[in-house]
């Protein structure tokens, strides 16, 4: 029993994400909500899945 491609390969194909690129994607995506009119210090409040449901409706955020 051989032990393969199964237990040797390294994250290559899709590669792992990393706490950088999600604290720049997070800063964005604060950024965008500004931006559409939300009040700084609000937007500074919400965590990461709280900005990503605002931002999956945008003409709502606006709009209120």
């Amino acid at each position: 029993m051989g032990t393969g491609r199964t237990l040797n390969k390294a994250p290559k194909t899709r590669p792992k994400k990393s706490e950088g690129e999600r604290r720049r994607r997070e800063k964005n995506q604060r950024r965008r909500l500004v931006e559409l009119g939300m009040a700084a210090d609000e937007v500074a409040k919400m965590n990461g899945s709280q900005l990503r449901a605002l931002l999956k409706r945008p003409a709502a955020v606006q709009g209120g």
